[in-house]
């Protein structure tokens, strides 16, 4: 067993994406001194043969917070809005835990390096949802013309999550934080601030998103050491597509100096004629490249 980790999380419907993200890990020769753990919510025998020829452990994933049933409506995939908050529980006697949804994929290993030293004594390490591009932060709503009510997604759901309107202000235009890649060391006092803020999260509010709202909790109102890590450590494709060098032949940050894409994460989907490519690999879209070219496509990943 080695001293750290990166987990991620599937059921059979994502198994492919799962996939390719544990071969995007394995292309580089740096893996060989990090395990892969993965937690099984719903992967049939078949893909789970497949897994265990490159992963290190597989683990059923559990509800570790009590969750009424006419919420999980047979979605055993929600476990993930949960689970990732137990790591330590799932695959303990690890120093150090990544976790990276399964719908992005390692790029540069430089971000690997830079969420495992983030979480050191104790801290989070984690990307913050903004940067040079974004447009637009926070969604309000005018109402005759100088007043707003704010529609801003940490807000939103901490208000359907009854967290309590003075902790939902101090969310209301914090830049959101995205949980879909973090890292943290086993007896990190945030783990304890999470699951706390989870099982608030989840007493009134919906499954997903319970888990992005606690963390944003734990951080802007309980305040946990945080190391906040650049952009491109967690590049959410939705957000903002990136850019292609094509001399190089890898993804880029669409503005100066144009950082290497670290790691892709396609939430939300990018979807073309009602297809989304987190479904449909053979859907491709226009970027632009370095050159100004307009090119297709795909931002999954390709061995």
């Amino acid at each position: 067993m080695k001293k750290n980790t990166i987990v991620s999380l599937a059921d059979s419907n994502y198994f492919d994406l799962l996939n390719e993200l544990v071969d995007s890990i394995i292309k580089f020769p740096e893996s060989s001194e990090i395990d892969i753990s993965i937690l099984d919510a719903g992967l049939s025998d078949e893909q789970k043969n497949i897994l265990s020829k490159k992963v290190t452990k597989i683990v059923k994933a559990e509800w570790d917070i009590e969750v009424p049933g006419h919420k999980i409506r047979k979605k055993e995939w929600l476990k993930s809005q949960v689970s990732r908050a137990f790591l330590p529980k799932y695959f303990p006697g690890y120093k150090k835990y990544l976790w990276i949804d399964c719908d992005a994929w390692v790029h540069d290993w430089s971000s690997i390096d830079l969420y495992l030293k983030a979480c050191d004594d104790g801290k989070l390490g984690i990307t913050q949802t903004m940067g040079p591009g974004y447009k637009v932060m926070s969604k309000v709503k005018w109402v005759f013309g100088k007043l707003a009510i704010v529609k801003s997604q940490n807000f939103k759901h901490a208000v359907s999550s009854k967290i309590g309107l003075e902790k939902a202000r101090k969310l209301a235009f914090a830049p959101h934080i995205n949980i879909g890649v973090f890292s943290l060391e086993e007896n990190s006092p945030c783990w304890k601030s999470w699951q706390e803020n989870l099982k608030i999260t989840l007493s009134s509010g919906k499954i997903f998103g319970s888990e992005g709202l606690a963390i944003n909790m734990s951080v802007y109102i309980d305040e946990v050491k945080t190391e906040f890590l650049p952009l491109n450590c967690n590049w959410i494709a939705s957000n903002l597509l990136p850019k292609y060098d094509e001399k190089k032949k890898v993804f880029v940050e669409p503005y100066l100096p144009n950082y290497k894409i670290g790691i892709m994460h396609l939430a939300a989907g990018l979807w073309k004629d009602g297809k989304d490519m987190r479904i449909d690999k053979s859907i491709e879209i226009n970027i632009k490249t370095l050159s100004d070219k307009t090119i297709l496509k795909s931002l999954r990943f390709k061995n």
